[in-house]
């Protein structure tokens, strides 16, 4: 790798961009090793640290004791400390021994020119619940005391509000009692002067929120003495409402369930990344900083199983052309890069996907990244201009007369008159989606809607399009299955619903191969059918309107 080690960070401020780094999950779910780990840092600091990637991280369960009876969803085999904290397990972490915890290893990273992360879950763990440990004061260094008497866990600990998906071994504390935040005080100081420099924070967001948790450990973390980067885990049901509540309080939160090296998994992406970029959420606001929403670790290269006692042991299921579809799209999505795959045994392709210096840049730097149609950049080829008026205005009113035009509406996508859209060639260039009935003859001009990429001034004309408009002068509005909720097709009535084109879910459409117009939203279809008319089409072009039709090909 050594002619590969082009740098594309040198002297850039991190802090402002999305994090990247290496995590060991995907490689060795929980049984990574202290050596393994370090290993593993080397190779991120010789070959991935000039690239931006700064951050190393253990996930899960480094607090598990690696012996026979012991997996994710057992019981009994933590390494805690008095205070019922859970300490690195020694027979892994052999540097952790005589109360030293991470400080060796964060040592070790830092000298490497590298940041140390750690994953961590909510509150406390089953473990020091049973045993009822006491909790720590950091003001004092003794056993807290409040009201002439000695909290323990058992004082502190919510059992019905256990993590969702490792419901034996973590649950919430009391927030609103000073001995739950004391025990909250005590954990994430010793993560600090342990040298950690990023904490994952697990099942306390999406299905399992809380906020209560999230607010108080932020307000810990922004008091310490230097920055500790605050990531959010996980990410199953999170919509851009719910993120919002996290103004100011976290750097990155996952905003999908857990990413494996399906297409499936990488496919249920594309949708959430829409959405956070719609909300205008990349970046936002964080702890002393930024925040970026988290599409999850990239599954490339070598790997281990999800929930297993195994290291890393097959090469990614993903094909390449599906590897670099995942790299693009987080690239663009502006989410934060972390790779899951075994570093020690990485390959040059996969190296080079991601490393990949258009990508990186793309990440770091750009901006206003929207699905289409509406995007923000230089607009390159032709406008509207080499349209007539007469001919843009005949987009809608091809087959009317003076007697008869076509009106555009809704209906179940089961009716057979819903079929009837196709793509035909406009020019050697262009492409268009029109409708033609059964048993139209093909020597009749048929309706048809120019596929186009939308900007805020301009209308570009291309093989790349994904949107569908007829038009004339003057304002624009899209076709809609309705602005406020989901029109069925009784409540449909002649004319079709139009409002200011937004971009929004219900003004997306498909084109099936069953040849219907789709909308995704209301899921019914969109039909064409002669109306009376007094010589104008269904939409006078006195009216001047530009209908658009947003469509996903």
């Amino acid at each position: 790798f050594e002619n590969c080690r082009v740098s594309s960070s040198a002297g850039v401020d991190r802090l402002k961009l999305p994090p990247r780094g290496w995590n060991s999950y995907d490689s060795f779910c929980w049984t990574i090793s202290e050596d393994d780990f370090l290993t593993s840092a080397k190779v991120v600091a010789k070959y991935l640290k000039s690239h931006g990637y700064e951050y190393v991280v253990v996930d899960y369960l480094w607090y598990r004791r690696l012996v026979p009876g012991a997996y994710v969803e057992s019981l009994g085999f933590d390494v805690i400390d008095q205070w019922g904290r859970m300490v690195p397990a020694p027979d892994r972490w052999p540097s952790a021994k005589s109360g030293k915890g991470f400080t060796e290893v964060a040592k070790e990273v830092h000298s490497l020119g590298l940041k140390f992360g750690i994953h961590v879950m909510r509150g406390l763990s089953r473990q020091a619940f049973d045993a009822n440990t006491p909790i720590l004061d950091i003001t004092t260094g003794r056993a807290y005391k409040e009201s002439g008497r000695e909290w323990r866990a058992q004082d502190i600990g919510i059992k019905e509000r256990s993590c969702a998906w490792m419901p034996h071994g973590f649950m919430s504390v009391n927030t609103s009692l000073p001995a739950g935040r004391a025990f909250l005080s005590s954990l994430y100081h010793q993560y600090a002067e342990w040298g950690v420099d990023f904490i994952k924070h697990d099942c306390v967001f999406g299905a399992d929120f809380n906020l209560e948790e999230i607010t108080y450990v932020s307000r810990v973390l922004k008091k310490l003495n230097r920055p500790i980067l605050y990531s959010l885990s996980p990410g199953t049901s999170v919509t851009p409402t719910m993120a919002k509540e996290l103004k100011g309080l976290a750097n990155m939160y996952r905003v999908t369930a857990d990413d494996w090296d399906s297409w499936g998994d990488v496919a249920s992406h594309f949708d959430v990344a829409r959405d956070f970029a719609k909300a205008e959420m990349v970046p936002g606001e964080g702890l002393l900083g930024n925040s970026w929403p988290d599409l999850d670790m990239l599954p490339l290269g070598w790997l281990t199983d999800q929930g297993v006692n195994r290291g890393p042991h097959r090469q990614c299921n993903l094909t390449l052309d599906e590897q670099r579809t995942q790299m693009t799209l987080w690239s663009m999505a502006r989410s934060p890069l972390m790779f899951g795959g075994d570093v020690r045994k990485i390959d040059m392709t996969t190296y080079k996907l991601i490393t990949n210096p258009t990508l990186l840049e793309i990440n770091d730097y750009s901006s206003n990244n929207m699905e289409f149609p509406y995007v923000t950049g230089k607009i390159l080829g032709p406008t509207m201009s080499h349209l007539t008026r007469q001919s843009r205005i005949s987009m809608l009113n091809r087959g009317s007369d003076h007697h008869h035009a076509r009106g555009v509406g809704l209906t179940s996508c089961k009716d057979s008159n819903a079929n009837g859209w196709s793509v035909e060639s406009l020019d050697q260039y262009h492409e268009q989606i029109c409708w033609r009935e059964e048993g139209e003859q093909l020597n009749q001009e048929p309706l048809c809607l120019y596929k186009r990429i939308c900007s805020n001034d301009h209308v570009l004309y291309g093989q790349d399009s994904r949107q569908l408009f007829t038009s004339d002068d003057g304002v624009k509005s899209c076709l809609d299955a309705s602005p406020r909720h989901k029109i069925t097709s009784r409540e449909w009535k002649k004319q079709p619903s139009f409002s200011t084109c937004k971009g929004d879910a219900n003004q997306m459409w498909k084109l099936s191969s069953n040849a219907t117009l789709r909308s995704s939203y209301s899921g019914l279809c969109v039909r064409v059918k002669q109306v009376k008319g007094n010589g104008h089409s269904a939409l006078d072009a006195n009216r001047s309107v530009t209908t658009n039709l947003s469509l996903n090909l």
